[in-house]
């Protein structure tokens, strides 16, 4: 008898004890906040650690058309247009550099082998979109500012960039 009621103590002490962890971690999420409650995630953006590989930069006037970086995705979603120079300038005038991220798994095998390093890897972290679409984005359409400069790659200049018929340099 002496067994039982002790197997039985045990018993109750070990339930009561799990509940009471239980309990803890239920009182904790609702004492802690949330996640975009502490960034204020669409207000401010959340911070970035330096080496982080988001969407990449692209600097059409550096890019000599070379498809190095086309040959070194593994996942063949970087499409580049090219023209031949005119007469007397030598190599390629790019016309589209078109990067698929539908298919991008972010891993910047491409920038390393670009020897102008017009392209890296930059700090966007969210381009969201309704459609496939709209993950296919044409860094020849986009004005430089966004495609190159200080302004981050955002969903209204992407979508704006589709209705663009004409690449950057051919606009007045």
């Amino acid at each position: 008898m002496r067994t039982w009621l002790s197997n039985v103590v045990a018993a109750t002490r070990t339930l009561a004890e799990g509940m009471f962890v239980t309990l803890r971690t239920f009182t904790q999420t609702y004492r802690r906040g949330t996640f975009t409650g502490h960034f204020a995630y669409p207000e401010k953006p959340v911070p970035i650690r330096p080496r982080y590989r988001g969407f990449h930069r692209f600097d059409l006037t550096a890019c000599i058309g070379c498809d190095k970086c086309a040959k070194a995705c593994p996942v063949d979603c970087i499409y580049i247009d090219k023209e031949k120079a005119a007469a007397p300038l030598k190599g390629f005038h790019v016309t589209g550099f078109t990067i698929d991220y539908t298919k991008c798994m972010f891993c910047a095998l491409c920038v390393d082998p670009c020897p102008v390093d017009c392209l890296y890897m930059g700090s966007t972290y969210d381009l969201s979109a309704y459609t496939r679409d709209s993950c296919l984005v044409d860094y020849a359409k986009l004005p430089l500012a966004v495609a190159w400069g200080p302004a981050t790659l955002d969903p209204p200049a992407v979508a704006a960039s589709k209705t663009v018929s004409l690449p950057v340099w051919v606009k007045s």
